[in-house]
């Protein structure tokens, strides 16, 4: 008899885990202060970290009505994380209830997995010295996967079902946990369920994008689980 791998909680990193926008929005504010633009606020800033920081970068340009795009964007993006990895937990803690939430999920047998479009080191880095990089199988970011000879990110579910495989997980016992659009597409894309925060990083309330279940805090994610079957 086959035995059925472990049920796996897939989280994304930025607005669901981890309250990163500061550092992120510093950074992006040090890039844009060195190109001569102005600042963009913590409010406007939040809204783009989900996309990733090269869309964080565009962002800041377009507020100032500039684009960016091509080499010069991609030049900016390699000074934005080395600035930001020098600098990755100065504001950045995890959100209230995670560590609780991971403890009574770990002793009912689940595993935990890190699902990002942050890059792959800095994610690594940012667990690492927020404490609980240890507790996850796998920390995927956008750089670790590549198909075709092209880096994969959400919303592709091939992100998602990827890093369940790199984790020893099985898709059917599987949930995303996600603050954004690309997170719940991803995960609907691969069949997967999810599990929304409302507190995260998005221009839209994340229920508008019909994931299975939405809470407001850790605190009800195992209510949520239970909910869709695998808890």
């Amino acid at each position: 008899m086959t035995k059925l791998a472990a049920p796996l909680l897939v989280f994304d990193l930025d607005g669901t885990l981890a309250e990163t926008a500061g550092d992120l929005v510093r950074t992006l504010n040090f890039i844009l202060d060195r190109e001569g633009l102005g600042p963009v606020s913590l409010a406007d800033g939040r809204k783009l970290v989900g996309q990733g920081a090269r869309a964080l970068i565009q962002g800041g340009f377009a507020q100032a009505g500039r684009s960016i795009a091509g080499e010069p964007l991609e030049a900016l993006f390699r000074d934005f994380l080395a600035y930001y990895e020098a600098n990755i937990a100065v504001e950045s803690h995890l959100f209230p209830g995670v560590v609780a939430a991971l403890d009574r999920f770990e002793a009912a047998g689940w595993n935990f997995a890190v699902c990002t479009n942050k890059v792959e080191h800095p994610s690594i880095r940012l667990l690492s010295e927020l404490g609980v990089a240890g507790r996850f199988r796998a920390i995927c970011g956008q750089d670790t996967f590549r198909v075709d000879g092209k880096t994969i990110a959400k919303p592709d579910p091939r992100h998602i079902l990827l890093t369940i495989e790199k984790a020893g997980g099985d898709p059917a016992r599987a949930i995303m946990v996600g603050d954004s659009k690309f997170d719940i597409e991803a995960a609907q894309r691969a069949k997967v369920p999810v599990v929304a925060v409302d507190f995260g990083y998005t221009d839209e309330p994340a229920r508008t994008f019909g994931p299975d279940r939405v809470i407001s805090h850790f605190d009800q994610l195992w209510e949520a689980v239970q909910g869709l079957g695998l808890a």
